[in-house]
């Protein structure tokens, strides 16, 4: 079968899948799964606030555990990582706190383990310190400073944490109010039995180990500013300790009026309610704070309870609304009306308009979108241009296809909103042209050098980065000639100025690294959309320089795959069998730069029609995400949207008459939407 009877058939199996999906709101969110750790420190920092998981959460968390240790009995920092001494480590401390015993084989097995690594549970990093003092099984003064009275530098310091990155900086201040006061949870006899369980054969209060958990070493000017800091510990002055403990204080107290409905990750909120305990058992925000904590929690009987990382539902949502569209077929079912304008109105009522925080924050909020939904209220740059972009194809349709009106129901689009968010991504563009997540940068790339995570690489600063740039340089494409004269030059400009910043980020082979996603293939679909919206034309050098890397690269099989070890590496290692979101990607970005009718484009459409299932899904559950460099995510619903994106684009590239006319299978009106 030749790929002019494969691609129709296989984008309307697709199709039909994708609309199967849609929620009852107009979204589309599949799991983000990250780590067993963010279920482990749920367990923990719920038990520490008297409030131990019990009944049917207990069962399913238990039951969660059992489904991803790994042979080796521990438990990876994703899903396909080897087993972790950190990751263990909590997951233990989680398991002995639902009352497995230290003799049943869950425990034991992740306890043999543990021990027989190099340091044992001593080599864990930082922040695996940092929960072992919080449940007082080692002393502070083994965790590295987090010295609370930073909060008290003036804001033009450097060094002040609202320089940092968001993630990092809320994390940073709740941190440090919990080390500043020296905060440790009451576990009573159970204390004793953990220590003697992880320490085994030496004092938990030792030196720590150098183990090979810790894949971020610390710096020789970290270690020196470490050092000053420990001797400041021995001398601070009580009444400032007071005081900066208070700011912390108050700034996570500010978060919780900001984000009445959840922060900005489970794992922020997690410490954030710690704060809260810490400053007071009966603190009146505390039960708020807890309720919220379900926000992020994900079960299915299947594989039980777990907490993810974050939810992508704007993220999801957009790109399905895209791959839906992505043929531009001018015979839209009714269908396929309805489904797209839900999502559209999902989208329209999940932009940003309020704030009620008690202070005026330092970022852009209004007129944004975040990664999850409209109750958040921290707005990224690419969310928020992907969600411009959906909104305006479901409203105009693709090229040479307008939709009917009545199948996008109010509130619609308009100019205000449309400026509003204009401003959101324009305030996040970066002095080098590229574009940041959060905030604009606020310091140098300099500040990674003092990177105490030990865990985490590139999470000090938000710089820009290489998809992000791609995304929003699409979305202001999109949005330019809706705008008005003056909002029109600015957009101009930062088109310019973000081209720039991707020719400049080009590699030598003519790839680009990627950020947030696994890595070099779904970076390059991103560059490629950006610069070809911004008016690049496909035999520009960057883009020739792409197209030919997509042709060295590509598998034998006829596709492309990624190993998630190139990212922490930094370069680009491919599998030997490829992946439906490595394909996808490769094929968007060879759509933009060598054309629908090149060998390695049909190659990997003919791919994607053939490893196709039945049901319209590709198989697979590798890991697709990254962040931080070194923490892999796998978002479930990137093999359901992306392929349909790229095949549907193929549809639309290739010569339009060459394809019959396409139409959905019919649902029985009785049938609901998942």
């Amino acid at each position: 079968m030749d790929i002019g009877s494969q691609a129709p058939a296989a984008y309307d199996a697709a199709c039909e899948h994708l609309l199967g999906l849609q929620r009852d709101d107009g979204s589309w969110e599949g799991e983000m799964e990250w780590s067993t750790m963010v279920l482990s420190q749920y367990v923990i920092v719920l038990h520490v606030l008297r409030r131990p998981v019990e009944g049917a959460t207990r069962q399913g968390a238990i039951r969660y555990f059992t489904r991803t240790r790994t042979a080796a009995g521990g438990w990876g920092m994703h899903p396909q990582g080897p087993p972790s001494p950190y990751a263990t480590t909590l997951a233990y401390l989680a398991l002995r706190l639902l009352g497995v015993g230290p003799g049943e084989p869950l425990a034991a097995d992740a306890r043999r383990w543990l021990l027989t690594r190099p340091g044992g549970v001593r080599a864990v990093p930082q922040w695996g310190v940092f929960w072992l003092a919080v449940l007082g099984l080692v002393p502070y003064r083994r965790v590295a400073p987090v010295p609370p009275e930073a909060m008290l530098l003036p804001t033009w310091v450097p060094l002040h944490p609202s320089r940092m990155l968001g993630w990092t900086r809320m994390l940073y201040q709740a941190m440090a109010y919990l080390y500043g006061s020296r905060f440790r949870a009451d576990l009573g006899p159970l204390a004793h039995e953990l220590r003697a369980e992880l320490f085994p054969r030496q004092e938990p209060g030792g030196a720590p180990e150098a183990g090979t958990d810790v894949p971020v070493g610390r710096s020789a000017a970290l270690r020196v500013l470490q050092s000053c800091l420990r001797g400041w510990e021995r001398v601070h002055s009580r009444r400032v300790r007071r005081a900066a403990l208070e700011r912390c204080h108050r700034a996570v107290v500010d978060e919780q009026h900001a984000s009445p409905h959840h922060g900005l990750s489970s794992v922020n909120a997690l410490v954030e309610c710690l704060v809260l305990f810490a400053h007071d058992a009966r603190h009146p925000l505390l039960g708020a704070a807890v309720a919220r904590l379900e926000y992020w929690r994900w079960s299915d009987g299947e594989r039980g309870v777990r907490i993810c990382g974050d939810r992508s539902t704007v993220w999801d949502t957009a790109f399905a609304i895209e791959a839906l569209l992505a043929s531009g077929s001018p015979t839209a079912p009714d269908r396929l009306d309805r489904a797209v304008g839900r999502a559209h109105h999902f989208l329209r009522t999940a932009q940003i308009t309020t704030w009620t925080g008690p202070t005026v924050p330092a970022r852009r909020v209004r007129g944004g979108w975040a990664f999850s939904d409209g109750h958040s209220r921290w707005p990224v740059a690419d969310c928020t241009a992907e969600a411009v972009g959906a909104l305006l194809s479901a409203e105009a349709g693709t090229e040479g296809h307008r939709r009917n009106d009545d199948a996008v129901p109010s509130p619609r689009f308009t100019s205000p909103a449309l400026h509003d968010a204009l401003e959101v991504v324009l305030r996040r563009q970066n002095r080098d042209g590229g574009f940041a997540t959060l905030d604009r940068g606020r310091a140098g790339g300099w500040l990674e050098i003092l990177n105490p995570t030990e865990m985490f690489s590139n999470c000090m600063v938000d710089t820009s980065s290489v998809d992000c740039t791609g995304s929003v340089l699409h979305a202001l494409s999109r949005m330019r000639p809706l705008l008005r004269p003056a909002a029109r030059r600015r957009a101009d400009r930062a088109i310019a100025r973000g081209v720039a910043y991707l020719r400049g980020a080009q590699n030598r082979d003519g790839s680009f690294t990627g950020t947030w996603g696994i890595n070099y293939t779904y970076a390059a679909f991103l560059a490629a959309r950006g610069l070809r919206s911004a008016g690049l034309a496909s035999d520009d050098p960057a883009l020739r320089a792409l197209g030919g890397w997509l042709e060295r690269t590509r598998l034998r099989d006829g596709g492309w795959g990624e190993d998630w070890r190139g990212c922490p590496e930094r370069r680009y290692i491919a599998l030997e069998h490829s992946l439906p979101e490595m394909t996808s990607w490769a094929v968007l970005a060879g759509l933009d730069t060598l054309g629908p009718a090149h060998t390695a484009v049909e190659g990997g459409v003919r791919w994607l029609c053939t490893h196709q299932q039945a049901d319209g899904t590709w198989p697979g559950d590798h890991v697709n995400g990254v962040f931080f460099t070194t923490m892999m995510l796998n978002y479930r619903l990137y093999r359901a949207y992306f392929p349909a994106l790229a095949v549907g684009r193929y549809l639309q590239a290739a010569t339009p008459r060459a394809f019959p006319a396409r139409a959905f299978p019919a649902r029985a009106a009785s049938e609901g939407t998942a």
